[in-house]
């Protein structure tokens, strides 16, 4: 049987109150070469009833429970480990994608050049109600050919992880670290693909991104907490950097790890970390902002900010 051309991951953990809504937004996409995978990370509620329902109803959904919880990040790797098609998209078990959503991205993909990577559309926030807070517009959009000055375009304006649940092609995902067990992985993530490729933008609004209090990333108010809840086998760590600095040094370690000439490693690094710094207002990058940002081409307003 040939597999489809695009898997669906989403992770859920006790998201009875939602995930309705959120599968029933894929399953009623206009493109239909799909498979939906579903990773439940032991939820205590209804949320496995939910999802076997639909599991039986409908071939393209796959339902798999994990016997305890291996917690978000491992969930989100679990799902794309699981996935048979060239594409795949995450999914929030609490967002609700628009009818166009996968096949605009798919279309994108299928004719644009394979130095595209990821394809994602604009979108609008919803509370716990469903209502429309307000329009999200900022955009990481990066077509450039160099790696480090896409690295530049998407660390100096992202501010949300909306742009992962786009659609990307699965052989670059592979190269990536994926949705890892730290904060702000996500920018780390985005970070990599545009070390590997271009990314780009749907302008029109076709996802509808839920944010509310029982939101995990809102819901766990310390760093311990969301360390935990990312990862538990985190409790056993010590945390040995900062956060500011662990990032910083996690996109190092990135630009260091893939396929990249070496000119274009140290480039994509100097460039991580200069955005990373000049974001966080740190002094250690107004002394080398106005030497790198000529070096790598990033433009800077007046008043010194990227």
């Amino acid at each position: 049987m040939r597999p489809p051309k695009v898997s669906v991951g989403m992770p859920v953990y006790n998201g009875e109150r939602h995930i309705r809504q959120a599968i029933e937004s894929i399953l009623t996409q206009d493109y239909e070469d799909f498979e939906l995978i579903i990773s439940d990370n032991a939820s205590s509620d209804a949320t496995g009833e939910i999802c076997r329902s639909y599991a039986n109803a409908d071939a393209r959904v796959r339902y798999y429970r994990n016997e305890t919880n291996i917690g978000a990040s491992p969930n989100h790797t679990r799902v794309f480990e699981l996935a048979k098609g060239e594409y795949f998209k995450w999914a929030a078990h609490d967002d609700e994608c628009l009818p166009s959503l996968l096949g605009r991205c798919v279309r994108i993909l299928e004719e644009a050049p394979t130095s595209v990577v990821l394809v994602y559309p604009q979108c609008v926030i919803i509370d716990e109600e469903g209502r429309v807070t307000r329009e999200y517009r900022v955009s990481i959009q990066a077509k450039d050919r160099w790696p480090h000055r896409r690295v530049a375009q998407v660390l100096k304006s992202v501010e949300l992880g909306t742009p992962a649940f786009g659609v990307s092609r699965v052989s670059v995902l592979r190269q990536t670290r994926l949705i890892d067990s730290f904060h702000t992985s996500d920018y780390v993530l985005f970070a990599e693909l545009a070390m590997l490729g271009e990314i780009w933008e749907i302008p029109e609004i076709l996802l509808r991104k839920r944010d509310y209090s029982g939101r995990g990333t809102a819901a766990n108010k310390t760093m311990q907490e969301f360390d935990a809840w990312m990862d538990p086998l985190q409790k056993k760590r010590r945390r040995i950097l900062p956060l500011l600095h662990k990032i910083a040094w996690e996109y190092v370690k990135s630009a260091y790890r893939l396929p990249l000439s070496q000119s274009e490693q140290l480039l994509c690094a100097g460039t991580a970390l200069y955005c990373h710094y000049v974001r966080h207002n740190q002094d250690r990058a107004q002394r080398w902002r106005g030497r790198l940002a000529r070096l790598i081409g990033i433009r800077l307003e007046p008043g010194g900010n990227a």
